[in-house]
């Protein structure tokens, strides 16, 4: 096993066996609750969850997150992902496929297209390689290799800076990924790993051609814990633990963003856990509502326990919005019926 593919197993695995959640910061959706409507003057047969995304339409505003590739195991997640992101009309992420450009053969554990003819799918690599030799041709590999609707470029600045043997060459990057965005022909999504995109970042990146933002907030899994828990000396592991609660919260993100952009795409990604705070990532403005770890922890299981959590996914989303009096997702944008909870509420 290469070293890539080690550092990959261990995410897997200190993801799934160790507690690496934020402690102390949350996603920031706990700072928000909806007004019940005891009469909403709708069937819950009528709430629909239908939305459009990059000209594709999906069954529900569900993207099962970026998580892994290039192992077996990694290989058997995203089958079972990827056939019941087809199964229920979902959005689906892969993994960062820089192993998949180091080592072809490892490209199979990311092919899962002809198991989701029908989804939509992105492929993902992380944006800093562009400043280490990769440039069109391996997006576009990466991209080929999925037969992707997208391209992630993920952002990881504090994940790379406690990693052993980090990527942390980020100067003149903004240019290369304008560069990148100029010359490919799928649009390219900007996504952070669980330490949130601010306002100001949002404008820069989209000023250089990006299409779609993921927040990916701070509230969920703490990649400064997992590099903690995977390190060679105790400088790194102090590190990893010192910035732990590091980033800013989802819910932040989505409202700052939405506020200055009110026509972007935006996924709603870090930290959620239930169709409730979907819901209400939505209510504040997002497109999509990305999850991980849930899906992480039911795809390791089986494929009915993953089809377990989306039917409940759904059945909790729709419950909101029945109970909200919102037949449809445009409804529920921006609904009146999301409260900020003050202290005198």
């Amino acid at each position: 096993m290469t070293n890539t593919q080690t550092r990959k197993a261990d995410h897997l695995r200190i993801c799934l066996e160790d507690d690496v959640q934020f402690r102390h910061l949350t996603n920031g959706l706990d700072k928000y609750r909806f007004d019940h409507t005891c009469l909403p003057e709708l069937n819950l047969s009528q709430v629909d969850l239908r939305t459009k995304f990059l000209a594709k339409t999906l069954n529900a505003p569900l993207l099962i997150s970026s998580m892994t590739g290039g192992t077996e195991q990694a290989k058997t997640i995203n089958c079972r992902l990827a056939k019941a992101a087809q199964k229920h009309g979902l959005a689906m992420g892969v993994g960062s496929q820089r192993i998949a450009v180091e080592n072809p053969d490892v490209a199979h554990t990311f092919a899962v297209r002809s198991l989701a003819p029908d989804a939509m799918l992105f492929a993902n690599l992380g944006a800093v390689q562009l400043n280490y030799t990769y440039g069109l041709e391996q997006c576009l590999k990466v991209v080929d290799i999925l037969q992707a609707d997208a391209l992630i470029l993920h952002l990881n600045p504090l994940q790379e800076c406690i990693q052993p043997n980090g990527d942390t060459q980020f100067k003149g990057l903004l240019a290369k990924i304008e560069q990148l965005c100029q010359q490919i022909d799928v649009p390219v999504i900007a996504k952070e790993v669980g330490n949130g995109i601010s306002a100001k970042m949002a404008a820069k990146l989209i000023d250089v051609g990006i299409d779609v933002i993921d927040v990916a907030g701070a509230g969920g899994t703490s990649w400064a814990k997992v590099e903690s828990q995977r390190a060679e000396n105790n400088l790194q592991r102090r590190l990893g633990r010192t910035f732990a609660d590091w980033g800013i919260s989802t819910a932040d993100c989505i409202v700052d963003i939405r506020t200055q952009y009110p026509d972007l795409p935006l996924i709603a990604s870090g930290g959620l856990r239930d169709g409730m705070e979907v819901a209400k990532a939505i209510a504040l403005g997002a497109d999509l509502a990305g999850l991980a770890f849930p899906f992480l922890q039911a795809a390791s299981e089986s494929e009915t326990a993953l089809d377990e959590l989306i039917e409940l996914l759904i059945a909790e989303i729709k419950t909101v919005m029945f109970c909200t009096g919102n037949q449809d997702l445009s409804q529920l944008k921006r609904s009146p019926s999301l409260i900020e909870i003050t202290n005198n509420k």
